[in-house]
C-alpha cells in the first residue's frame, strides 16, 4: 500500500478520541486504497482499524519551546514500515467531503496556505502531503541549527514552508479545499452574536488553529474580550458523528 494517512498524538493535549473522530471520518470520506497510521506514546483507547506505531526518532530540543516542531520528526530517512505517498493531517480538523483529491494532485509536497501570512510563503501543517524517506535533509537542517532557528523562523511550518521552497517543491492545496474556521465560518461582528457560523459549501476540510478548538465551536465559545462570540456550532455533529 502507497497511500498512507498519517496523524501524531503524544503527551495528554489530544485524548484518544480525536484520532478515533479523524480516523472514522478519514474512513468516510476516502475511497482510495489506504493505511490509516497515528503515531503516538499511548494507544490505549484507539479504535480498532488504526495502525499504530512508535514515535519517530527526534531529538528533542527544550530550548526552542513550541511542541509542534515534532512534525518534522515525520521526515526522518525511515518512517517506521510505511512507503510512498504520506497525508498528514492534524487531530483538530473536521472534514467534510471527499479526500480522494488530496492524493491525486499533482506535486511533491503540497500544504495549506496560511492565512495569517498573507504576503508570505508560509504554509499551515494541518495538512500537507509528501513523499515518505525522500526529504531526510529537512530533519538534518533542523537539528544543524539549533537553538539559532527561532531567529529566522517562528515555528515548525515557516520552517518547512521554506525549506521545501528552496528545493522548488513548495506547492498549495486549492483554496477552496481547507479552510480556516475562524476566517470562512466566523460570522463578522457583530452577526456573530445572532447567527450561527457558516457552514463552508466547497470546502473539504475546515482547520481550527488556536481559539476556538472544535469543541468550543459546538459548545458556544467567548473570546477575550467578548468579540469573538461564537454561537453553539451545531452543523458539526454531522461530520463527527459518523
Amino acid at each position: 500500500m502507497d497511500k498512507n494517512v498519517i496523524c501524531i498524538k503524544w503527551g495528554t493535549k489530544f485524548g484518544a478520541e480525536y484520532v478515533n473522530r479523524l480516523y472514522k471520518m478519514v474512513e468516510k470520506n476516502l475511497s482510495i486504497p489506504h493505511r490509516f497510521v497515528c503515531f503516538t506514546d499511548n494507544t490505549e483507547g484507539l479504535c480498532e482499524g488504526i495502525e499504530t506505531r512508535e514515535l519517530p526518532p527526534y531529538s528533542d530540543n527544550p530550548n526552542i519551546g513550541d511542541k509542534g516542531w515534532r512534525k518534522l520528526s515525520l521526515f526522518n530517512k525511515e518512517l517506521a514500515d510505511l512507503k510512498g505517498t504520506a497525508l498528514f493531517l492534524d487531530l483538530d480538523i473536521v472534514i467534510r467531503q471527499s479526500l480522494d483529491p488530496f492524493f491525486e494532485a499533482e506535486g511533491d509536497f503540497l500544504i495549506v496556505k496560511d492565512w495569517d501570512f498573507p504576503k508570505d510563503i508560509i504554509g499551515n501543517s494541518s495538512v500537507f502531503r509528501f513523499e515518505i524517506g525522500k526529504y531526510p535533509e529537512v530533519l538534518e537542517n533542523f537539528y544543524k541549527l539549533g537553538n539559532e532557528i527561532r531567529h529566522d523562523y517562528k515555528n515548525e511550518q515557516a520552517f518547512l514552508s521554506y525549506q521545501m521552497y528552496e528545493k522548488g517543491i513548495l506547492r498549495y492545496w486549492n483554496p477552496e479545499w481547507c479552510v480556516s474556521f475562524k476566517r470562512k465560518c466566523l460570522q463578522p461582528f457583530p452577526l456573530n452574536f445572532f447567527l450561527l457560523p457558516k457552514d463552508p459549501e466547497n470546502a473539504k476540510i475546515i482547520v481550527f488553529h488556536g481559539r476556538p478548538t472544535p469543541e468550543q465551536a459546538r459548545a458556544g465559545f467567548k473570546g477575550k474580550g467578548g468579540l469573538r462570540y461564537v454561537k453553539p456550532t451545531i452543523w458539526l455533529d454531522k461530520y463527527w458523528n459518523v
